[in-house]
């Protein structure tokens, strides 16, 4: 049965593990019924706007195809726009990726949330609560049929002891001679800083020590006593600064 706790360990093309905490059950209901009540406020809204129209066909079928607009685009647009997070999946923490930890697409998102009439059935997502539960990822059926996985995201605190140092805007590292850092070890290197925040702390510490020690021969002038996060930021700022 599926928890809040449980873990996927995801192995990307570029080389780096990703650990993946799995929402469960609670955690999506709550972003659920904050999406319903954003949604319900949204079609109320509606009303209103369209009330003082009259009650026109065309009236009606214009407020018949908002509503259809809000219960089911609502979904598909702000995953594909937000990175796989919704209104209530961003308060409570949550993120849609697919199976692979990509982000979800138009496509993926659109499959998966159609489906939620079907995890709908019979009613109050029963169907849908009974896949999580006995899936092994936790996944419902449109998850299943999408290829996708609900997970959580968390901002880690820093490792004790360990000095954190923001990257600056512009500063030292612009003049650090990255001209041996290939394009695929920044492709590597975006990848981590854009998932950092969905691993467990031990595991964002371990990969972010890992690249940067894999990437600190090939950048010349890069002062030490960077946090690991900060030289990746500033190797990836300085890289991108110079096309």
């Amino acid at each position: 049965m599926g928890s809040l706790d449980d873990r996927v360990t995801i192995a990307t093309p570029e080389g780096i593990e990703l650990e993946l905490v799995l929402a469960g059950v609670g955690s999506r209901f709550a972003a659920t019924l904050l999406d319903i009540v954003v949604q319900l406020g949204a079609i109320f809204a509606l009303a209103i706007v369209l009330g003082p129209l009259g009650s026109s066909g065309y009236v009606v079928a214009a407020y018949l195809v908002a509503v259809f607009l809000v219960l089911f685009a609502y979904d598909i647009v702000l995953e594909t726009w937000n990175r796989g997070r919704t209104i209530g999946k961003l308060a409570a923490g949550l993120r849609v990726v697919r199976v692979g930890g990509e982000a979800e697409g138009f496509l993926t998102a659109a499959v998966r949330n159609f489906l939620r009439i079907v995890d709908f059935l019979p009613a109050f997502y029963v169907v849908g609560v009974i896949s999580i539960l006995a899936t092994r990822r936790n996944q419902r059926l449109g998850d299943l049929a999408a290829g996708t996985l609900v997970v959580r995201e968390r901002r880690p605190a820093v490792s004790p002891g360990v000095p954190y140092f923001q990257a600056p805007v512009t500063g030292p590292y612009l003049e650090w001679d990255v001209s041996a850092v290939s394009a695929q070890d920044v492709a590597t290197l975006r990848l981590f800083l854009e998932r950092r925040m969905s691993l467990t702390p031990g595991a964002r510490a371990h990969l972010a020590n890992d690249l940067a020690g894999r990437v600190r021969p090939k950048v010349v002038g890069a002062p030490d006593g960077w946090h690991p996060e900060s030289f990746l930021e500033g190797v990836v700022a300085a890289k991108t600064a110079r096309g």
